[in-house]
């Protein structure tokens, strides 16, 4: 007998998303036939009506209502906890995913047996390749992926033509972008969830990096190419810099804490967080 399908959970957080959110669902709701999916829409206490656009205008995706701006990693867990699929794809509200994506990255898993994670090409509205992997996060490793974000976004020629190539290169990952990822429960529950001391950014690196010290691999799957609108929720949170440096602080405290003190003290010193 053939083994049954896998199942999946596809869960979106949403902080004042009314405006993109409406590309994203018509992209994935209902739109999975295999595996069939159940679409979860976690509200960390949008002002701009999100909830109730969602359950007018998409009666069959759960709304849950997370009492408060809870973060991105603790609202992802609440509707990780709500569902029991085997698979949990991880996407952002600013995505809009093209038929037959989402089971190619399920397909990779399921060929992959030592895998735990599976993300996508990922492609702005232009169809620019975005670098929605790299290296680990490291003092090194933030330099170098910052300082080829910056020539890429010049157009640089060399540059530019290495991201493309690289982007469209199947393989294993230090990471992938959580705007798009794909993981096992299994292994999802095996390292706690995302961990919520991530209020917001870098969870999906600690993730990928938790997952990987287990020795389960991460994959980048570019055959599934998804569109991702970026910038957009964050523009809207005037607190998102202050946020990002410290998710970057807590992911040096949890792996490289002999970097934590000169780190606080180059981001004091270059204003970029509060003192204290």
């Amino acid at each position: 007998m053939p083994a049954d399908p896998p199942t999946l959970a596809i869960i979106v957080v949403t902080y004042n998303s009314r405006a993109e959110i409406g590309a994203c669902l018509d992209s994935v709701a209902g739109r999975t036939a295999r595996p069939e999916a159940a679409v979860v829409v976690v509200d960390n206490q949008s002002t701009d009506g999100t909830p109730a656009f969602v359950r007018a205008h998409w009666p069959a995706v759960r709304v849950i209502d997370a009492g408060g701006n809870m973060g991105f990693a603790r609202a992802n867990n609440l509707g990780i906890g709500a569902t029991a699929s085997e698979y949990v794809l991880l996407l952002n509200p600013d995505t809009i995913v093209p038929t037959g994506a989402i089971q190619t990255l399920v397909d990779a898993l399921e060929r992959h047996g030592d895998a735990a994670i599976a993300g996508p090409r990922l492609v702005d509205a232009t169809g620019a390749a975005e670098l929605s992997f790299g290296p680990p996060i490291s003092p090194w490793g933030e330099l170098r992926q910052k300082l080829l974000m910056a020539l890429y976004r010049r157009g640089v020629g060399p540059v530019a033509r290495h991201v493309e190539r690289r982007s469209r290169e199947a393989g294993d990952r230090a990471w992938v972008s959580g705007a798009c990822l794909l993981v096992r429960r299994a292994d999802l529950e095996a390292v706690g969830r995302l961990d919520e001391r991530f209020f917001l950014y870098t969870e999906d690196v600690d993730l990928c990096t938790s997952v990987r010290a287990r020795g389960r691999r991460v994959l980048f799957v570019p055959a599934a190419e998804v569109r991702h609108l970026r910038g957009r929720s964050a523009s809207l949170n005037p607190e998102a810099e202050r946020l990002r440096r410290q998710s970057q602080l807590a992911y040096y405290e949890k792996h490289h804490p002999r970097w934590v003190g000169p780190l606080r003290l180059y981001l004091r010193l270059t204003g970029k967080v509060a003192h204290g």
